[in-house]
């Protein structure tokens, strides 16, 4: 039978508001008795209930995350990044993965409220504002990460993904490539940035993305498979393709391969993220790298502060991108 406070007490020869104080770190008790009831706490293997702590203290040391899908290499790295930062910080994190799922996305909401957690870090696209006007009600502390909405008003840590788009049109351009396609997440915000920094790009340089060649999918493995199809069975192939994920880049990269389509030398390929995709890729994938762990810092930090000072102004950080260069890219001028 799992023991109880009140055990811990009664062998330690104390009462249980001392037991309380020794859990919570407050109130004046000896070093002597102190140690004594962390002594016998151990030999019972007595952990107290955190929903109990939090009663005393007002907070659980928990944050919550809603990711769009973990499976996604960019989330993977992104949730071990919060992770070690929160840690750092004396916090646990309780991931949430949706998988674009609205019925999800409400169901761990309601279950992060059960758990009493001190704040919310929000990485999916919200399917409406409720869920902010619900997080504002409840006092709750939040922001939104690698999700730039200016209707959801909220503080926002992100790339510059529109800068992002930016530089893979531009770097294009550079190689000689005028007809290009692009596959992007047309449910992610930051995905549409991108699209949007990549078409300035090319209407700095006077030209156009034919809009038959922009493809929207979602950053999953047979929609990017479905999209990928349709531009390499066109009978004339663009010389490039952008996608605004690494994810999509990859899938476009096997379906090239089996297409017997070679990339660079067949078509052109820009990735972005920076994942591990883009260092496993045969070749090389050349992509726009976000500063995950950044990002995922700045995240935490701001989060704590909100917690800390409720009533701070919103605020909006966006981090630089920057181009790696591999080899999945040709320069044919």
């Amino acid at each position: 039978m799992k023991p109880t406070i009140y055990d811990v007490a009664k062998k330690a020869g104390v009462s249980i508001t001392t037991v309380s104080k020794v859990i919570n770190n407050t109130g004046s008790i000896s070093e002597k008795t102190r140690k004594k009831v962390l002594k016998v706490m151990e030999e019972m293997d007595y952990y107290p209930s955190g929903i109990a702590a939090a009663l005393t203290v007002k907070k659980t040391y928990t944050i919550g995350a809603l990711l769009p899908d973990i499976s996604n290499p960019f989330f993977a790295e992104m949730a071990k990044s919060l992770e070690n930062s929160a840690r750092e910080h004396g916090y646990s994190i309780i991931f949430c993965s949706t998988d674009y799922l609205i019925e999800r996305e409400k169901e761990y909401l309601d279950l992060l409220f059960k758990k009493q957690i001190d704040g919310l870090i929000i990485a999916i696209e919200p399917s409406d504002s409720d869920m902010i006007q619900k997080l504002q009600k409840k006092h709750l502390p939040h922001l939104l990460l690698s999700v730039d909405n200016p209707v959801l008003r909220t503080s926002i840590v992100s790339t510059d993904d529109r800068l992002g788009g930016y530089l893979a049109g531009n770097y294009l351009l550079e190689k000689g490539h005028r007809e290009v396609s692009v596959i992007y997440e047309d449910n992610r915000s930051s995905s549409r940035y991108r699209l949007k920094g990549f078409m300035e790009a090319f209407e700095n340089a006077n030209l156009n993305v034919n809009k038959n060649l922009i493809i929207p999918s979602k950053s999953k493995m047979e929609e990017a498979r479905e999209a990928a199809r349709i531009i390499l069975k066109r009978e004339k192939k663009p010389t490039a393709l952008f996608a605004t994920t690494d994810l999509i880049a990859t899938v476009f990269i096997n379906e090239a391969r089996k297409l017997n389509i070679a990339v660079p030398d067949g078509i052109s390929v820009i990735g972005y993220d920076n994942t591990i995709y883009a260092e496993l890729c045969e070749p090389g994938l050349t992509t726009i790298a976000q500063p995950v762990t950044d990002l995922a810092t700045y995240a935490i930090r701001m989060l704590l502060e909100t917690m800390e000072k409720p009533d701070l102004p919103k605020a909006k950080i966006l981090l630089t991108p920057k181009l790696l260069e591999r080899e999945s890219v040709k320069d044919i001028n």
